[in-house]
């Protein structure tokens, strides 16, 4: 049986779109589509997998009064 370790958010370099738009609260559509834009700093590409760069997507928040 393999056991999975739960790390909190806040200390992981990458999460998901699921886990951002709960730490963010931006909905999962939005981050989407900020995402799929070609300039987006905090996107990195796993394969075929898109995950989030916490801290750059934290930054991309504190940066934007509208998003």
């Amino acid at each position: 049986m393999k056991k999975s370790i739960e790390i909190p958010v806040w200390e992981k370099v990458t999460i998901t779109k699921e886990e951002a738009a709960a730490y963010s609260n931006i909905g999962i559509n939005k981050l989407d589509e900020l995402m799929k834009n070609p300039m987006c700093s905090f996107v990195i590409y796993i394969g075929k997998k898109r995950l989030i760069k916490r801290k750059q997507f934290e930054e991309f928040i504190e940066k934007n009064i509208e998003i």
